[in-house]
C-alpha cells in the first residue's frame, strides 16, 4: 500500500516509515523540510495524492492554550486533502488518558484532534499511547533546581517510541479501527520513582523530592495515565536505559 506519513522525520513518524517500507509498502515521510505546511495548507494536497492510508503524527509547536489552533486547522487540511484524494484510513497519535486531563491546554486539544477525526468523512484509527520513555529527560528539566528536582507521585506507564512506531505501522497496515487502541509499557511507576531511577542510571546525584505540586504532571489526577488493559510493549524502562 502506498502510506502518507505526515511528521513522517520526526521521533516516531521516521520508525513508522522505516517500519512500513520495511515490510514492502511505499510509505513517504512528509514535514517542513520537504516543503509540507499543515497550517497553510502549502504541498498538502501533494502529499496525500496517491495514498491508501494518510498517517498523521504532526505535533503543536506548543503545549499551550494556543494548541487547539493547530490541530483544528492542520486537521482540517489534511481530511479535505485526504477526502479529495480518495484516501481510504486515516491514521492519528494520541495520548491514554487525554479525556481524563481537561485541565491541560495540550491534553484538550488532542482530545479536539480525536473529535475532528471521528467526525470526518474517513475510516480512521486512533492509536493512544502512554508517556515516552524519552521524554524522562525533559520532564526531570522542568522542575529541576540545582541538586534538587521535585516531581510528583503520578502514576506513569512509559513505553519506548520504537514500541510506539511499530504499533502505529501495524494499524496504520490493516483496516481501519473506527474506534480506538490503547497501548502502553509493560511497567508502571510513580513519576518520582521513575525519576529516581532515571538519576541513578545516569550517575546524577541530583536528590528526587517528592511534591504533588511540582510540574505539568501535578494536574494529573489519578492512574489515567496509565492503562493495564493496553496492549503492553515489550521494553522494560531499565533495559531502555541500557
Amino acid at each position: 500500500m502506498n502510506f502518507a506519513v505526515i511528521g513522517g522525520t520526526g521521533l516516531i513518524g521516521s520508525q513508522v516509515v522505516s517500519s512500513l517500507n520495511a515490510a514492502g509498502h511505499e510509505a513517504v515521510p512528509h514535514a517542513k523540510s520537504t516543503g509540507l505546511d499543515v497550517i497553510s495548507g502549502q504541498g498538502v494536497d501533494e502529499a496525500v495524492a496517491g495514498a491508501d492510508v494518510v498517517v498523521n503524527l504532526t505535533n503543536s509547536p506548543t503545549f499551550d492554550e494556543a494548541s487547539p489552533a493547530f490541530f483544528r486547522t492542520s486537521m482540517d487540511n489534511l481530511l479535505a486533502a485526504a477526502r479529495k484524494g480518495g484516501v481510504g484510513h486515516f491514521v492519528i497519535l494520541s495520548i491514554v488518558g487525554v479525556d481524563q486531563v481537561p485541565e491541560l491546554d495540550y491534553y484538550k486539544a488532542k482530545l479536539l484532534q480525536e473529535d475532528l477525526l471521528k467526525a470526518g468523512p474517513i475510516p480512521y484509527s486512533i492509536v493512544r499511547a502512554t508517556q515516552f520513555m524519552e521524554f524522562m529527560d525533559a520532564v526531570l528539566s522542568w522542575t529541576s533546581d540545582g541538586d534538587t528536582v521535585r516531581l510528583p507521585a503520578t502514576p506513569i506507564q512509559p513505553i519506548a517510541a520504537k514500541d510506539v512506531a511499530a504499533a502505529v505501522a501495524e494499524v496504520a497496515a490493516g483496516a481501519p479501527l473506527n474506534g480506538t487502541r490503547d497501548i502502553g509499557g509493560p511497567e508502571i511507576f510513580s513519576l518520582d520513582e521513575l525519576g529516581r531511577i532515571t538519576l541513578s542510571h545516569k550517575g546524577d546525584h541530583r536528590t528526587v523530592v517528592t511534591d504533588p505540586t511540582a510540574g505539568m504532571f501535578a494536574l494529573v489526577k489519578g492512574d489515567v495515565l496509565t492503562n493495564k488493559d493496553a496492549r503492553l510493549a515489550p521494553t522494560r524502562y531499565t533495559d531502555w536505559l541500557s
